[in-house]
Formats: structure tokens, C-alpha cells, sequence
């Protein structure tokens, strides 16, 4: 490795472990307030807004439910999930292709914390860079979907080894895709023994009742 390429790759170790740190003490404030916290992760497409939407319709009656949702630019998830009547907060993160405990940490004070039993982040819509950050969440949640095809599990590994829950979405089009969703629990579980994992269909509701128990909500 260059001299350049080593400096580059201390950096990356400084602002990881800076960033480690600093979920650290978010983690502590969600506890003291008794909040249990989602992070939610998965590409653009794979169904996180839409299952967030269906879990909220589910618990809102149940749980005083916040919402975080990150995104590049736009606020449209955020604006998705207030119709169902929730707090959400918006991160817009500019350049950044993760949510990073900084960004999180800046905008706790909009969050009204003392009024939430249950948070879930829902992270920028990406497989890769949020591998490295994490937000202080109590467990992390990876989505994916049949229409990104059977190989991507595989090709992700490291956001299956950091993750709690694996869920895979868009079970209702397996036929269409030709996709085996078994085949894709199989690969998550060989990348992470302990990892659960639940197959469902935002659009039809399957699996949704099963993903609230294993959420323990």
C-alpha cells in the first residue's frame, strides 16, 4: 500500500471508530428515555418505506411510534409515512451515501423524544456504505428484495454480518422474477448463523405479522 493509500485508510479507521463512539452515547440517551430503536437499511427499492408504512398502520395503536428517515435530497419517505399520522424526521445527508451517528446526533433535538416508545432510522438507500456506520440503534434491520435477484445477499455480505433482522420483501412477485427466496435465506444464514430472517410482502401484508414478533413489538 502507497503512503498516500495507508493515509487514506487511517482516516476511514479514525472516522469509523469516531463514529462507534458517538453512537455509543445516542445509544445511552435512547435508553434513559426507555426507547427501543430500529435501524433500517437496504437499497433503493427493496420496500423500506413500504414496510415502515405497514408497520405503522399496525402499532400506532400500540406504541407511540418516531420515525427518522435519510435521504439524499429528498424528504418523499418522510412525507409517506406522516400521511399514517407518525412524527418523522427528515435527514437530508447532501453527499453522504450513509446516515452517520453525526447526522442523527444533529437532529435529536427535533425529535421529541419523551413522547416515543419505539423509534425506527430508516437509513439512505444504499447496500455498501452503511456496512460502516452505525447509529446507536438496538438492533439493525437489512431489506432486500426478489427483484434485486437471488444473488444479492451474497453480494452484500458485510451488511448481513451487522445485521439483527434480515428481511426479504416482494415475496408476491417470486414467480414473476423467478426467484428462490429460500435460496437467499440460505445464503443470509451461512453469512450470519444468528441472523433472523422473515419473508414478506409489503404490498400484500404476508410475513408482516411474523416480522412484529420477531421485532418483539
Amino acid at each position: 500500500m502507497s503512503e498516500q493509500g495507508f493515509r487514506i485508510f487511517e482516516v476511514e479507521k479514525d472516522l469509523i471508530k469516531a463514529n462507534e463512539e458517538l453512537a455509543k452515547k445516542i445509544q445511552k440517551i435512547f435508553h434513559e428515555k426507555n426507547i427501543k430503536t430500529f435501524d433500517v437499511v437496504g437499497a433503493i427499492g427493496a420496500g423500506k418505506t413500504a414496510i415502515l408504512e405497514t408497520l405503522v398502520e399496525r402499532l400506532k395503536q400500540k406504541y407511540r411510534l418516531g420515525l427518522v428517515t435519510a435521504d439524499v435530497t429528498t424528504q418523499i419517505d418522510a412525507d409517506r409515512i406522516r400521511r399514517h399520522g407518525v412524527k418523522c424526521t427528515q435527514i437530508n445527508t447532501g453527499r453522504e451515501c450513509a446516515l452517520t451517528a453525526s447526522l442523527l446526533q444533529d437532529v435529536l433535538n427535533q425529535i421529541p423524544l419523551d413522547e416515543i416508545d419505539v423509534l425506527f432510522v430508516e437509513n439512505v438507500g444504499n447496500l455498501i456504505c452503511p456496512a460502516d456506520f452505525i447509529v446507536g440503534s438496538d438492533k439493525r434491520i437489512v431489506v432486500v428484495s426478489i427483484t434485486e435477484g437471488e444473488h444479492v445477499v451474497i453480494k452484500h455480505p458485510m451488511l448481513f454480518k451487522m445485521s439483527d433482522i434480515a428481511v426479504i420483501n416482494k415475496i408476491d412477485l417470486q414467480n414473476v422474477m423467478d426467484v428462490y427466496p429460500q435460496k437467499m435465506v440460505k445464503d443470509a444464514l451461512e453469512i450470519n448463523p444468528s441472523l433472523k430472517v422473515v419473508l414478506t410482502s409489503a404490498k400484500t401484508g404476508e410475513g408482516i405479522d411474523e416480522l412484529i414478533k420477531t421485532l418483539e413489538l
